[in-house]
């Protein structure tokens, strides 16, 4: 394939008239041995999207870069989309770029023979953030504004003397204020030697790209420059950062023309806050014992009053697999595409409710105005005056045509959805397995329970309604949130429910014998059995992912943000028997088993001379070769009477392998491999052995093991995580919370973490009391990583106030190593305190902070006299624990405490950090 490098010629007929136009690609990359860089665009000669038919690239050494160029003959007037690949011998893709593709416009005007250069930077994750609709649609709409002066491509200049070189920059802003002008500065005279008034002024071509071209002398070259923002008000805002550079490669006396890619224009990061509040928990003068979408936007108002940019939810989807208050508990899906008719404001199904009917929902307002939620009155409340409303309209509403819209759009989840619902209730169960002929999903038999002659038509009908109204009432929530500059967050589980309507339809995408959960020293020892199916990747990878890419898209229709519950999951999953009590006895999923196929047809041999089989498949060592010494004595002697087939030292080998650990596990689908179990430093034969025999056995099973299941799973984590983050267009946060098991040598696991996570520009979490470091009890917030969110507390553990009163030593170890003070703390977490650590955060270098609404409250004496303790979300430790937590004060209360709301503002904004524009500022712009 490289002999033809530099001489395809992409002409659309035969014979064309016009001489064609040389366009060289020239990207500078570090590539690892057996890398190559190949482009690839729409048009053919570049692969018409195919990258196997791309262009390779040829290497070259220039300066301190590793540059990659080539080039195509092209007519006058071509157009393609691009972008450039890192591909292994064989052409397979190893790494993509992100954000948009590249659009290249060759210019109707040229005559031909000339050369256009395009000067291209890698695209890497962090330069597609911008794009990600929490800061395009949301933080940077007002961009969007801006009017576009010229199209894509265009040059204004004429490259007709031999001395000179047309240079077109481009630059990607995009966050800019209206009237904002950007040029580009420099040491040539047509870059105004750095003066802004004789600068060249970029013009807008939309995609937050500007650009522009000058005639610049070969002899001014190397040029120095940067690009320049000019605002309304006149101050200059040069670029961060060192100057850019540009020299000449080449002099040949062909028209030359090169086209500068800038990236991203680099200016101080962006950082902004948020508050954290599951949607049961808020509370408003309107709503019926629990806190309901609508309240979405008392809450941005709230937000936008106090410097936040973010509001962050839990999971919003339907749980009601128990119909009974267990389904609290929002990880566990009913079906990932429904919403949760919990949230549902009953009064604005209709413009126009009876009085006796309006009654009843005073009344159960005030029934169920309680400290906490109760799941289950709420619920029946609920569904029980929706009922009565969806009688008297529902023709009305499923005839409208905003209904027909929604039906059309979502029909592909909706029908099972509801045909599920009614099935549950009619057998009065969500396990499927207990349905008879039902049991097994077919589109026949849907088609047949959601037909409009069957009996149960309107209860069928009735699980529309109820969702069609959810997704009116949280779509109108989620658009007043973006017109005010709010990026709403959602939560992605990691799970799905067994018995849900996932697992009912798409049964080949579970591994439904086996379940999923954490492994031994997460939480506990004994790890833990969270009853999820496993995933089945392989028969997830075969549509390229479409159930994720789905459940992103329909995730994308309400939130810009969202975070991934347990990101290690994509990375291996720790896989059990689904009836498994703990979760001992699992294995990581995928993971390098060791291979009867080490003994071959000398497995009964060393099964029967060293292992006693002491349940059905599982083994252990015997009495007189359960050591390492042991095993080395016995093999002497057996080779001393001649009964080893092998050589001593393989077989030593071998059985120490399985000495790793000392209860083996067969793998359920193949009988011929076998997992270690979990904890070799805990496993008795073990501690029997002397200190060097330890280390040698520790080295062996970390790094045979771990080092060839790293690089498993990292493979495993770049296959699936980017079909999820490409198939929306939301911003991604990670929950990576360093709860990697301690034995699993968590310096390897956390490094391809970090690695995967930055390749894919993944916003990490870090929250201060799991700190990601092993050797600090707390974590130190000016230290953070830009790409973090940071936060003093979380869903999963205790409040601020409670996690400080909850343990006098630590109290008193923070109070000195963090805050600095050697006096006796106080035993309360007053405001100040709060303050100072609310302030710290908000001063961390991370992209966003981000604090429980109780955090906040904390900030103030009056919202500190609810025990600090029933404040938690949830108690991990606890399977069974009821989600129930309510805020005590409404947010229409909130709303009017101008002085809590200025303290925040205040904190959030002297930390450097974005606030969003208040009322005010909007319609003074107007």
């Amino acid at each position: 394939g490289m002999m033809n490098l530099g001489s395809l010629s992409l002409t659309t007929t035969a014979k064309s008239s016009k001489p064609m136009v040389s366009l060289n690609f020239w990207l500078p990359y570090f590539t690892h041995w057996g890398q190559s860089l190949l482009v690839c665009g729409s048009a053919p000669g570049l692969g018409s999207g195919n990258v196997k038919k791309g262009l390779l690239l040829k290497p070259s050494q220039q300066e301190d870069q590793l540059v990659w160029s080539g080039s195509v003959s092209v007519p006058p007037g071509f157009t393609c989309d691009y972008c450039y690949y890192v591909v292994d011998d064989l052409k397979n893709v190893l790494r993509s770029e992100f954000g948009m593709k590249r659009k290249l416009v060759v210019p109707e005007a040229l005559t031909g023979g000339e050369s256009v250069q395009l000067r291209d930077l890698w695209q890497s994750g962090d330069q597609a953030l911008p794009f990600r609709s929490a800061f395009k649609d949301v933080i940077f709409r007002n961009t969007g504004d801006v009017e576009v002066e010229k199209p894509l491509g265009v040059f204004e200049n004429k490259s007709d003397q031999d001395d000179s070189v047309v240079v077109q920059f481009k630059i990607c802003c995009p966050d800019v204020g209206e009237g904002t002008l950007v040029y580009v500065l420099g040491t040539s005279g047509k870059l105004g030697k750095w003066k802004v008034e004789n600068g060249l002024k970029l013009s807008y071509v939309g995609d937050s790209m500007w650009e522009g071209d000058c005639l610049i002398p070969k002899a001014e070259f190397p040029i120095k420059y940067r690009y320049c923002k000019v605002p309304k008000d006149g101050s200059i805002g040069l670029e961060s950062g060192g100057n850019r550079e540009l020299t000449l490669h080449s002099s040949r006396n062909k028209q030359e023309y090169i086209v500068m890619s800038g990236g991203l224009f680099r200016e101080m990061p962006w950082r902004g806050a948020g508050v954290a509040v599951p949607m049961f928990s808020v509370r408003s003068e309107d709503d019926v014992g629990v806190g309901e979408f609508l309240d979405l936007k008392l809450l941005v108002d709230w937000s936008v009053d106090s410097g936040l940019h973010l509001v962050q939810l839990l999971p919003v989807n339907d749980t009601s697999v128990h119909k009974m208050w267990w389904d609290s508990y929002p990880y566990s899906s009913l079906s990932v595409f429904a919403l949760h008719p919990l949230y549902l404001r009953v009064q604005a199904l209709s413009q126009s409710l009876p009085a006796d009917i309006k009654e009843e929902i005073e009344k159960a307002k005030k029934q169920l105005d309680k400290n906490h939620v109760d799941y289950e009155a709420t619920m029946e409340t609920k569904l029980s005056i929706a009922k009565k409303i969806f009688d008297l309209e529902k023709d009305q509403t499923l005839n409208s045509s905003s209904f027909q819209k929604y039906f059309s759009e979502n029909e592909g989840w909706l029908k099972p959805y509801a045909a599920f619902c009614f099935l549950r209730d009619f057998f009065e169960t969500s396990d499927h397995s207990q349905w008879g002929t039902f049991s097994d999903y077919t589109e026949a038999k849907l088609e047949k329970l959601t037909s409009k002659d069957s009996l149960h038509y309107d209860t069928i009908c009735f699980h529309y309604y109820i969702q069609y109204h959810l997704h009116v009432q949280l779509s109108e929530a989620s658009e007043y949130a973006r017109k005010r500059g709010v990026v709403l967050k959602g939560d992605l589980p990691i799970g799905v429910d067994r018995n849900s309507v996932d697992t009912w339809v798409n049964k080949n995408l579970f591994r439904m014998n086996t379940s999923t959960g954490a492994p031994p020293d997460y939480f506990d020892k004994n790890g833990q059995n969270w009853g999820f199916p496993t995933y089945n990747w392989e028969e997830m990878s075969k549509d390229n992912y479409g159930w994720w890419r789905a459940r992103l898209t329909q995730m994308g229709n309400y939130f810009t943000a969202y975070r991934i519950d347990h990101i290690l999951g994509f990375f291996r999953i720790w896989e059990m028997p689904a009836h498994a009590m703990t979760g001992l006895l699992g294995k990581f999923r995928p993971s390098i088993p060791l291979s009867q196929e080490k003994f071959g047809d000398f497995w009964p041999f060393i099964a029967s001379n060293f292992l006693n089989e002491t349940q059905k498949d599982m083994y252990e060592f015997k009495e007189d070769c359960n050591t390492e010494k042991k095993i080395a004595a016995k093999l002497k002697s057996l080779a001393a009477k001649s009964l080893l087939l092998e050589n001593e030292d393989k077989v030593r080998r071998d059985v120490f392998d399985i000495l790793r650990n000392v209860v083996l596990i067969k793998d359920p689908e193949d009988a011929r491999k076998f997992y270690p179990r979990f904890n070799i430093e805990d496993t008795s034969s073990f501690q029997d052995l002397d200190e060097h025999s330890r280390n040698v056995l520790k080295r062996l099973y970390y790094d045979y093991y771990f080092h060839r299941q790293e690089d498993l799973w990292r493979k495993n984590a770049l296959k699936t995580l980017p079909a999820l983050l490409n198939s929306s267009n939301m911003l991604a946060c990670g929950e990576d919370l360093g709860l990697v098991p301690a034995c699993v040598h968590p310096g390897m696991l956390k490094s391809i973490l970090t690695q995967v996570m930055k390749e894919l520009a993944l916003v990490g979490l870090r929250i201060q009391r799991m700190p990601s470091e092993s050797d600090v009890e707390f974590g130190v917030p000016s230290n953070y990583d830009y790409m973090t969110v940071c936060a003093p507390s979380c869903h999963d553990c205790s409040t601020l106030r409670a996690w400080w009163e909850e343990d006098e030593e630590r109290r008193q170890r923070y109070f000195k190593e963090v805050i600095g003070l050697d006096a006796i703390p106080p035993s309360q977490c007053v405001p100040e305190i709060t303050h100072f650590i609310l302030r710290q955060h908000v001063e961390a270098p991370s992209m966003w902070a981000i604090f429980p609404l109780q955090d906040m409250l904390a900030l103030k004496e009056e919202y500190t006299a609810r025990p600090a303790k029933e404040e938690t979300i949830n108690d991990p430790t606890n399977p069974k624990h009821y989600w129930r937590y309510r805020v005590h004060v409404t947010l229409d209360s909130l709303m009017k405490d101008v002085d809590l709301k200025s303290t925040i503002k205040n904190l959030v904004s002297s930390s450097g950090r974005s606030v969003p524009a208040s009322s005010e500022d909007v319609n003074n712009k107007k």
